[in-house]
């Protein structure tokens, strides 16, 4: 035991905050990136055949080997988001599905903005993995900005974006061959089911998966839902084709673009 008071902490041996110090981290916003990633998911059915976590499991995935490439460290993962919606996630009438609130959800996304930057983070990135969050996110987002007075020409920043928007066209063409059913109805389909079969193949249960065509919903929502309109499964998609050859192929292609962005963005010479 070392008789300093507070005695000089070494560099973090993980990029997960969770797994660090509190003298590690004060040492390393004074002498590392100051970059900071935050999974954010949900808590929503995705079928018979995978986890009510898949969302905060995949984003929290892909931002340690973000964080890894970068630098960075991985805060814990915001496992709850917004209201899953008929039309991207089955609907928020199906048990299992735990749901969060605009209100919440802006403040949770404000209030962890605000900690971060005020204990010496630089710079934010808010990885999200479930398809309603984002607006809701953005808006905590910028509140904090203002609350805190941090405007163009400041050094201080948040980026905001979805795992799937850096998925490339060639790979989604070798994912899909029969053509892409388009990101809304992506829900425990082909992506999130091989990308599980890759990073998390324990928790899939292939076996359970039910073949179906992609739902057919109306373009406009309807309050309340009509439940008949989500397929049985909870699936907008099928997962018919999944395997974790394409997972790892999904993988790796966004850790690679998603790495360059931030690599490009946050690097010193980068945009402010």
């Amino acid at each position: 035991m070392t008789s300093e008071r507070f005695p000089t902490a070494p560099r973090p041996s993980s990029v997960q905050m969770s797994e660090t110090d509190a003298h590690t981290f004060r040492s390393w916003l004074q002498t590392g990136s100051g970059t900071i990633v935050v999974p954010v998911g949900a808590l929503e059915q995705h079928g018979p055949h995978l986890p009510m976590g898949t969302d905060a499991i995949l984003s929290t995935l892909i931002s340690t080997a973000v964080a890894e490439a970068v630098g960075a460290l991985v805060a814990q993962p915001v496992t709850y988001g917004y209201k899953s919606q008929q039309k991207s996630g089955g609907g928020n009438h199906l048990p299992g599905t735990t749901s969060l609130d605009a209100a919440t959800l802006i403040g949770l996304t404000r209030n962890l903005t605000v900690s971060l930057f005020n204990q010496g983070v630089r710079r934010i990135v808010f990885l999200n993995g479930h398809y309603e969050n984002y607006q809701f996110l953005y808006e905590g987002i910028d509140l904090a900005l203002t609350e805190l007075g941090i405007s163009a020409g400041d050094d201080r920043c948040v980026l905001l974006l979805s795992y799937w928007d850096y998925v490339a066209e060639g790979t989604l063409a070798t994912v899909y061959p029969d053509g892409f059913p388009g990101w809304a109805i992506e829900h425990g389909g082909v992506l999130e089911t091989s990308l599980m079969l890759h990073l998390k193949p324990e928790l899939v249960e292939l076996e359970r998966a039910v073949d179906h065509q992609p739902a057919e919903l109306p373009r406009f929502d309807r309050l309340p839902v009509v439940p008949s309109r989500t397929p049985a499964s909870g699936c907008l998609s099928a997962p018919t084709g999944s395997d974790a050859e394409k997972g790892e192929l999904l993988f790796h292609q966004v850790v690679e673009s998603l790495t360059s962005d931030l690599v490009s963005e946050l690097s010193p010479t980068g945009y402010a």
